[in-house]
């Protein structure tokens, strides 16, 4: 295998990271949301290289400039990619993700946000354009943000992403090695317990030729319209519409022009020692002669045991996504997830949301700061037998559709999280993935998953 050569920066980098104040801002997955204006006060520049976080423009230093980094490392082993029914290529590889940004804010309302992103796949046979992408430009947005009497208004435009929720439909794709942005134009209005959202965009079509050859995908949009409200205290009610389109789609019943109309609607929140999160999404439209009609269920329920110091959590996740229930009757049940998070079931890519059933109880525990284990068992039906059984993000597997019974399999599933200091992180994640009558009957094998990762925010 070979080692990118990020990897001993990032060592390095990780030996100046200082972590003495709780008003700093902590490095997370959306840069541009961090204000390092807090560094404005010198007292507070107590960090090697913190003059680069905070470089004012002005003498009243209410326009400044923060340069920042991050760097992912993420060994990874698989030894049945699509479950063996595709070529696995080598067992080990190293992904590699580096970005850096330079993020402009301009009294106070105002903000210019760039960032460059080179993702690499070392020693990975067959990676696609969600494994490596050479040096791109992966956001570069104007945003304009003003408070008034009545709310807060906010409103971008350029390359940017999007996340809803816990990112089961709509996110920014940070699983995989390469993140999903789009370009568009957004807005966001924000009145007591009540927000509402929306935005025209295309998703960026990455290639990984050269270094600046991604593009704006004309023939894919996204649109959307949300409105959030709080009920019951701080329990948030969220309902969106969202036009889904793109040329050239390609299903396994159907073929075409897609123009996929998405209605949600979501539930989540605590009381005392219960979180929920429950989300039900319906689909309609048509790719190209047929007409669509499908519809996803998700939902995670969670109890915190209160009278140990470990913060014991019994969870249990439950979700369904239709499949096509009839093959050429002129109707595409087929669930199409949108943009997936590949956490949301596991990294190893053995399960995508579409034509599913699963059923996955789950123990999670923090045993030390900045610690959490979580251990989780997954069982798996397909919705329908004359659909296929698919994996991440929607990728049919080959023999399945029609064949077999509905039982799709198991899996457990591993993982250990540790915030080393609020700048470094790392995280193993292992699963293993048993497969059922429907994979095996195709050719499918068992499959088993490591994935240790560190990263590093500057």
């Amino acid at each position: 295998m070979k080692s990118g050569p990020a990897l001993m920066v990032c060592w390095v980098l990780a030996g100046i990271a200082h972590a003495d104040d709780a008003t700093r801002p902590v490095p997370g997955s959306n840069r541009w949301a961090e204000d390092w204006s807090v560094l404005a006060d010198p007292a507070l520049r107590t960090a090697p290289l913190d003059t680069l976080k905070y470089l004012p423009l002005t003498d009243a230093g209410t326009t400044y400039l923060s340069l920042g980094a991050t760097l992912r490392e993420r060994w990874e082993y698989n030894d049945a990619a699509a479950l063996g029914t595709t070529p696995a290529g080598a067992d080990g590889w190293l992904i590699e993700r580096a970005q850096v940004h330079a993020d402009v804010r301009v009294a106070h309302d105002w903000q210019v946000f760039v960032q460059l992103e080179d993702a690499r796949a070392w020693g990975k046979e067959n990676a696609s354009v969600v494994d490596k992408n050479p040096l791109d430009l992966r956001l570069a947005f104007v945003s304009y943000a003003h408070d008034t009497d009545t709310g807060a208004f906010k409103a971008r435009i350029g390359r940017q992403d999007f996340a809803f929720d816990l990112q089961r439909f709509v996110s920014s794709r940070d699983g995989p090695n390469v993140r999903q942005s789009f370009d568009a134009v957004w807005a966001d209005w924000e009145t007591g317990s009540w927000r509402l959202q929306g935005f025209v965009s295309q998703p960026v079509q990455y290639a990984d030729d050269s270094p600046f050859d991604d593009t704006s995908n004309s023939h894919w949009r996204f649109h959307t319209v949300r409105l959030e409200r709080h009920v019951l205290g701080q329990n948030e009610l969220s309902t969106y519409y969202a036009l889904f389109q793109r040329d050239g789609a390609k299903y396994l019943d159907a073929a075409g022009a897609e123009h996929r109309n998405v209605y949600d609607v979501r539930f989540a929140g605590v009381l005392g020692q219960l979180d929920w999160d429950l989300e039900g999404m319906a689909q309609n439209g048509s790719v190209g002669a047929d007409n669509i009609r499908a519809w996803a269920l998700g939902s995670r329920l969670g109890y915190t045991l209160p009278a140990y110091s470990y913060k014991p959590r019994l969870g249990l996740q439950l979700d369904a996504a239709s499949g096509d229930g009839h093959a050429h009757d002129g109707t595409l049940g087929t669930f199409n997830p949108l943009f997936p998070n590949g956490y949301y079931f596991s990294l190893a890519g053995y399960t995508g949301e579409a034509n599913l059933l699963q059923v996955k109880p789950s123990f999670t525990l923090a045993p030390a700061q900045g610690l959490s284990v979580m251990l989780a068992c997954g069982f798996l039906w397909r919705q329908t037998t004359s659909d296929a059984v698919y994996t991440q993000p929607n990728v049919p597997v080959a023999g399945t559709a029609g064949h077999g019974g509905r039982w799709t399999g198991a899996y457990g599933q591993l993982r250990v999280d540790y915030r080393f200091d609020p700048q470094l992180t790392g995280a193993i994640e292992a699963v293993h993935y048993d497969a059922g009558s429907a994979l095996t009957q195709a050719g499918a094998s068992n499959g088993d998953y490591v994935g240790v990762e560190i990263k590093y925010g500057w």
